[in-house]
Parts: C-alpha cells; structure tokens; sequence
C-alpha cells in the first residue's frame, strides 16, 4: 500500500542521476513513492530510508535492499555511520507531510477535520500543538504565529487564545478555528487557519532545526558528483535548502578563502526551482505549493 502520492515523482527522480549498484537515501520515506522509484532505477546497491512517524513502518516494502530507519532525519550522520554507509551517491528529501497523516482526524494536522490538536510526527515526543496552544506564553505565541505562520495580526490572534483558554482549555482543532475566525476577515478563513496550523505544526515538530541540521550533514554525507534534492512546501523551508545550496550556510552569503576560492561545499544544479505541472496539480492539489532545488557535492 502507497498512501501517499509522491509530489514531482519523475522530476525527483531524474534529479538524483541514480547509478546502478550505488549508496541511496530517502530521508523522508512516508508513504514509499519516491523510495519505490528510486529503488526501480537500482541495480543492486542499497537505499536508507528515514521516517520518524512509526505508521510509515506499516508501509514497509519487502525489499531486501532497503534499510528503514525509524527516526528523524536531523540524525541522518549518525545512522549512515550506523550502518557503514558513507559518503552516498544521492539523498531525497520530500519536506511535505503525508496524506495519511493528513487525513487522520486524531493526528489534528488537517483543517478539514475536528480532532484533538496534536501534530506530532512522532508520536513518542512529549509536545503538542495542544500544549503550546494552552500553556505557552502570549509572548512565545505571537512569536511562533509571526515566524512560522507569517501572521501579519499574530499579537491579536495569540491575545484571543489566552482570553480563550482561561475560560476552558482549547483542546480541539475546531476551537482553535472557532478562534482564529474571530481575527479574520470573511473569505480568508482557509488560508489563515492553514497558516496557523503550519506554525503550530513547525514549532511541535522542530522542523526549521531539523532541516538545518539535516542540510549540513547531508552535505557532507555525499561522494564527489553525488546529488542532493529537496522538495519544499512553504517559503521559510525553501529560503533554508535555497541559501545553503547557494551558500553552504543559512545567511546566503558566500564566505570566500584567502584566495578568493568561495567556500561552498555544493553546486546548485537548480537556479530556478522546479514546480509541479498544471496536470499535476489537478491530480493533486497539495503538490500546488511544492519547489525542487538540487544541488551537487563538489
């Protein structure tokens, strides 16, 4: 079973330049799409596949070639050490969460559904969206909702929580969007509330560290000529992967030696991200916010 339906697929895949008999990782295995793929392109060799959700373990395909490892990508160093696999040939990251956790009502990830605000990716962690929602400071709110949602009223919106929570927890998507709808104008509920959700969901999941750290090992974890691509889903990931893969840091600014040599460990392949088709879209609409960079250890 493939819950999931892998966003710019043949893109991706063609990206990697997979070779025959090479070292893989899919540092975001969800629903195994693109690890299919890519395991189709292989002729022996091996492909490391990361997730920190354990239902993506019920996915598992039988392949003896594939390596599942059941935790976040942010430790991809120390695994491939783990199991003798450095440097790699190629790494795949699919930032964007999967449909099957979208679609669980009780995982509180979708705006569609009314379900206990959670957002864990992994369920073994101890912070929820429902913890920061009722316990955080005003402050460390409006933090998050400007930052990872790009709220423009975050002050207002967090203010609202607190009066809320102080007559009774706010335990429910529907009563964070109950909510939320009291600091929107009419007709941009939908599109606010997603961008609620997304800083909920960063903050619960640590997911702007994650990728920094994953960004720098994965780096350093390719051979010569070995390719990184990621997809990305909003703009604060995709001004992470764009400036390290620029850069070889955060800031986008190229550090140069004594020489004048630029001190960057990769070559962008992709001056202008790739995005899904139209055809694509319409098949399926989550792929509509989707960027594709790549880039080249050097």
């Amino acid at each position: 079973m493939i819950y999931h339906r892998s966003v710019l697929l043949d893109e991706s895949i063609a990206a990697l330049e997979i070779r025959s008999g090479g070292t893989y990782v899919d540092a975001t295995y969800g629903g195994g799409g693109h690890a299919r793929a890519i395991l189709d392109k292989l002729q022996g060799g091996r492909l490391i596949a990361f997730d920190q959700d354990e239902t993506a373990l019920m996915n598992r395909m039988d392949d003896q070639r594939l390596i599942m490892v059941n935790n976040n990508f942010r430790f991809l160093r120390n695994f491939l050490k783990l199991h003798h696999a450095t440097p790699v040939d190629g790494i795949l990251a699919d930032l964007g969460i999967s449909s099957h956790q979208i679609d669980q009502p009780e995982r509180g990830f979708s705006t569609r559904f009314d379900g206990i605000l959670d957002m864990r990716m992994d369920q073994k962690k101890k912070l929820t969206a429902r913890e920061i929602v009722n316990h955080y400071s005003e402050e460390k709110l409006t933090g998050i909702l400007s930052e990872y949602g790009e709220i423009r009223n975050a002050r207002k919106l967090a203010s609202r929580i607190m009066e809320a929570r102080k007559i009774k927890p706010v335990e429910t998507t529907g009563a964070l969007k109950e909510i939320a709808n009291t600091c929107v104008e009419h007709g941009r509920e939908f599109k606010y509330q997603a961008q609620i959700f997304q800083a909920l969901r960063i903050e619960v999941n640590q997911e702007m560290d994650a990728l920094r750290e994953f960004l720098r090992q994965a780096a350093q974890a390719l051979k010569p000529g070995g390719r990184l691509v990621v997809i990305s889903y909003h703009s604060l990931e995709d001004k992470l992967v764009k400036n390290y893969f620029r850069s070889g840091n955060f800031e986008g600014i190229v550090e140069k030696d004594f020489y004048g040599n630029a001190l960057i460990p990769l070559k962008v392949i992709t001056r202008k991200a790739i995005v899904p088709t139209d055809a694509e879209i319409d098949a399926n609409n989550r792929s509509r916010s989707a960027k594709l960079r790549v880039a080249e250890k050097i």
